[in-house]
C-alpha cells in the first residue's frame, strides 16, 4: 500500500527538517524494539516510520517523492519502476527489520537522529548498536557505583587516618588524607557493584562529615586556636602548656600582653601550616578587692584614639 509519508510522522508537508527529525526522534524512541520486546506490532511501526524517514529526512529523496517520482516504499514511479537494481528502492527493507534485514540505502547514522544518549539506554553505549540489522553487539558496562557517607572527629582530620567501614557485606580500609574538610567526597575505584556483563566494576564515592572540635578550627592549613589567659598572666607574663593536633607543647605569654594577640607555633599545623593562637583575657569570676586596690592605685592611660 502507498502510505503517505508525512501522516507515518504525523507532520505537515511542508514541515521544516528540525520538525521531521524531531516527530521520527520521539517516534522512534517510542516504538524501539528494545522498549518493546515481543511486540510485533511496535516492530513494525518502528519499521514504517523508519523507512518515512529514511526518505523524508534526507532532501534529495524527500523532493522526489514531493515530486511523486519515488513511492513511500523508495521505488520509482512511472517509466522504469521495479528496475531499482538489487536494493528495491532509496529507504526500503529487505528481509526481517530485526532479524537480518538491511536498509538497502546505504549506512543510516542513527547517531545524527538520537545523539548518544539512545544508545547508552539501549545497549550500554554508543559501539553498542551495530549498524540498523537487527544485530546488537553489547559491549561490557560499567557496574554502579555505591555512595557511603562517614562521619570522623576533627582529629582524625586533620591528621588523617583510617578506618575500616562494612559495604554490602564487605569490609573496606578507607585512608582519610590529612587535612580532610566535611563535604568531600573520596573515591574507591572498583569497589562498587560488579558489571553485570563482564565489564569493571564500579566505585565507592564515600563523602565525609567532620564533627566540630571544641577548640580547634581550620583555615586552610592553619589549625585555629583561642586561649584564654588571666589578668595576672597577661600582665606578668607566662609560660602555658596548649595542646596541638600532634601533642602539648609549652608556649610563652610575653609580659603585657593584649587580648586578641595573636601568637604563632610553626609547623605545629596541617601539611606544613601552623597553630595560630588568639589570647582572650579572662575577668576573674569571683570578687577580688585586693585586685581591685592594686588596679586603682595605676595611673589613668589613655588606650583609645577615638
Amino acid at each position: 500500500m502507498n502510505k503517505n509519508l508525512y501522516h507515518v510522522l504525523g507532520v505537515s508537508k511542508d514541515a521544516s527538517e528540525a520538525e521531521i527529525k524531531s516527530a521520527y526522534r520521539k517516534l522512534a524512541r517510542k516504538y524501539h524494539p528494545d522498549l518493546n520486546k515481543d511486540n510485533k506490532d511496535a516492530a513494525e511501526k518502528f519499521k514504517e516510520i523508519s523507512c518515512a524517514y529514511d526518505i523524508l529526512g534526507d532532501k534529495e529523496k524527500r523532493k522526489k517523492y514531493d515530486n511523486n517520482e519515488i513511492d513511500s516504499d523508495g521505488k520509482p514511479t512511472g517509466f522504469g519502476a521495479g528496475f531499482s537494481g538489487s536494493g528495491g528502492g532509496y529507504g526500503q527493507y529487505s528481509g526481517n527489520p530485526f532479524g537480518g534485514g538491511n536498509f538497502n540505502g546505504g549506512d543510516f547514522d542513527f547517531s545524527s537522529i538520537f545523539g548518544n544518549d539512545i544508545f547508552s539506554q539501549f545497549t550500554g553505549g554508543r559501539g553498542g548498536f551495530s549498524g540498523f540489522s537487527g544485530t546488537q553487539t553489547r559491549r561490557p558496562r560499567k557496574g554502579a557505583d555505591i555512595n557511603y557517607t562517614m562521619r570522623i572527629d576533627f582529629l582524625a582530620a586533620a591528621r588523617g587516618d583510617e578506618k575500616t567501614v562494612n559495604i554490602n557485606g564487605k569490609n573496606i580500609n578507607v585512608k582519610i588524607p590529612a587535612g580532610t574538610i566535611s563535604g568531600q567526597t573520596l573515591r574507591l575505584k572498583g569497589l562498587g557493584e560488579a558489571s553485570p556483563n563482564g565489564g569493571s566494576a564500579g566505585d565507592v564515592f564515600i563523602t565525609i562529615n567532620v564533627d566540630k572540635h571544641p577548640y580547634f578550627s581550620l583555615e586552610g592549613n592553619n589549625i585555629i586556636m583561642e586561649l584564654p589567659i588571666s589578668i595576672k598572666e597577661a600582665v606578668l607574663g607566662a609560660k602555658i602548656t596548649v595542646p596541638t593536633i600532634s601533642g602539648k607543647v609549652a608556649v610563652n605569654i610575653p609580659p603585657y600582653a593584649s587580648g586578641g594577640e595573636k601568637l604563632r607555633l610553626k609547623g605545629k599545623g596541617i601539611k606544613g601550616g601552623d597553630q595560630i593562637i588568639t589570647l582572650k583575657i579572662l575577668s576573674p569570676k569571683k570578687a577580688d578587692s585586693a585586685l581591685e586596690d592594686a588596679l586603682r592605685q595605676l595611673p589613668d592611660e589613655n588606650i583609645r584614639n577615638f
